[in-house]
């Protein structure tokens, strides 16, 4: 049986371990990542539908739990700035060490944009009832899932095509239009992704904060100190596990 306790210092800490939860998945995708694509191991269901469900599940988590923990915060500017330097920073080390494997636009530089957009915002997001919130940022969501490939609409369903003349240059890229050759092996442009986001922010306001006092019970900890720790914790895992896996193949090969 599963021991719950209240956190202490009044943190929700469910959402906490969700984050936690969310991010041991992230890590194992990564490292099934780094297996198949930079060690050659053939899987074919990673490349496949359930690698990318696997692969959208993690992220739709990570942006919508982001955006519904706007409002518990006071300092979501500063928040942002920090998360936005730390994908400027792996921007830069993929760059200059890895640049086959660049990262530009990815998730870290888009939840950083995403915060302080919304800081800027705030004040006529704070205006919108948060029932139409939510419903125009899902739909929104829905109707732009697809921008990046050219068209609007939602995976599968194609409603219509994008003109080709918003698929420019870099600015474009990081608003949700990338050029022709645009490259990233993490790409998280503004749209579609911070209408997620801000689905995240209304949700928060829809449930309300009288209703979230059983999301302070704490059931496991551990995860909740990953949680806490999440943006460290992001930029550590993949040089860690890298090292792993190299480690382990010279070992294997001796």
């Amino acid at each position: 049986m599963v021991k719950q306790s209240i956190q202490p210092g009044g943190r929700y800490a469910l959402l906490d371990e969700l984050r936690g939860l969310d991010l041991i998945s992230m890590m194992f995708y990564h490292g099934m990542w780094d297996l198949v694509f930079l060690f050659g191991l053939p899987v074919q269901w990673y490349q496949d539908k359930p690698g990318y469900i696997w692969q959208q599940t993690i992220c739709w988590i990570f942006i919508l739990l982001s955006g519904f923990c706007v409002p518990l915060g006071h300092k979501t500017a500063r928040r942002g700035a920090e998360v936005f330097g730390a994908g400027a920073l792996v921007t830069l080390v993929t760059w200059a060490l890895m640049p086959a494997d660049l990262v530009l636009f990815g998730v870290l530089t888009f939840l950083g944009s995403a915060m302080l957009l919304t800081a800027l915002v705030r004040p006529l997001l704070d205006r919108v009832p948060a029932g139409v919130g939510l419903a125009v940022s899902a739909a929104l969501f829905f109707l732009t899932r697809n921008v990046n490939q050219g068209f609007l609409g939602f995976e599968g369903l194609l409603l219509a095509p994008v003109p080709a003349g918003f698929y420019a240059n870099t600015l474009t890229a990081f608003l949700g239009f990338p050029q022709p050759g645009f490259y990233s092996t993490d790409y998280f442009s503004l749209i579609p992704w911070l209408f997620l986001f801000w689905a995240g922010f209304f949700l928060h306001k829809v449930v309300g904060r009288e209703n979230m006092e059983p999301l302070r019970r704490s059931i496991c900890p551990s995860l909740g100190w990953m949680g806490r720790h999440s943006l460290l914790l992001y930029l550590l895992h993949q040089p860690v596990i890298y090292g792993l896996l190299m480690a382990g193949a010279y070992l294997a090969s001796r």
